[in-house]
């Protein structure tokens, strides 16, 4: 793998649009015998992924925030280090890991390896590449500078140009949340959103928290801030 991860931080180094940039990911991985490949950035309680994976279990794993629960992501949060995984079943498995297992086997998800980064600012990005078979990633090398740093490359390249995630965590924020989030990034206090508004200051405080948990934010700045990242506002 480690001359596959020198071949991906050329590829994407010479990549200048999202098509070929995802479109070399899918050819290296395939190429290197994996069946699919998986970029996950984490953000607070909210992820979006670049991926390849059949899109009803992206669908799933994304509606029923499986992120919370996948194995994989937690590991690579302990570890920040490339790791091969493989979702063969033991008894001393938790019965939710078994499920989760179980139902990413369904679509062709049985070992693969990860690549974890930090991302800056709290954030976690990370690359898996996936295979059918359980046994076939453990048989990998891993360089965990070459592989760390390709997938730095990717992270960088893939920011740079703005891509568009193929799937990212539901928001589901209401008008009026919505409102008061685009008044706080114009500058406007709690109080003076409520003149504008015609409502009350507890009105206004209730409608930020509620978007404050809706993003996974811990504060009206990051959530104002994550709600134009992701074209909310």
């Amino acid at each position: 793998m480690n001359q596959w991860f020198e071949r991906l931080t050329e590829q994407v180094a010479l990549a200048h649009d999202e098509a070929t940039v995802k479109a070399t990911l899918e050819k290296l991985s395939r190429e290197a015998g994996f069946r699919a490949y998986a970029y996950l950035n984490l953000q607070a309680e909210t992820q979006t992924a670049i991926s390849n994976y059949d899109v009803e279990w992206q669908q799933r794993y994304f509606e029923k925030s499986y992120a919370l629960i996948d194995p994989v992501v937690r590991n690579a949060r302990d570890q920040l280090e490339a790791f091969a995984w493989s979702n063969e079943g033991s008894l001393r498995m938790s019965k939710e890991r078994r499920n989760f297992y179980g139902e990413a086997g369904e679509f062709g998800i049985r070992s693969g390896i990860s690549i974890p980064i930090k991302a800056g600012f709290g954030r976690m990005a990370m690359l898996t590449l996936a295979s059918e078979d359980t046994d076939f990633a453990l048989g990998q090398q891993l360089n965990p500078v070459l592989a760390a740093s390709a997938v730095a490359q990717l992270h960088a390249r893939l920011e740079g140009l703005g891509a568009k995630p193929t799937f990212r965590t539901p928001i589901r924020l209401k008008a009026d949340e919505l409102t008061c989030l685009r008044w706080s990034a114009e500058g406007k206090s709690m109080r003076a959103i409520a003149i504008i508004e015609n409502t009350t200051y507890a009105n206004v405080a209730f409608f930020i928290r509620n978007a404050k948990a809706a993003l996974g934010a811990t504060t009206l700045p990051q959530a104002t801030a994550m709600a134009k990242e992701f074209g909310l506002i």
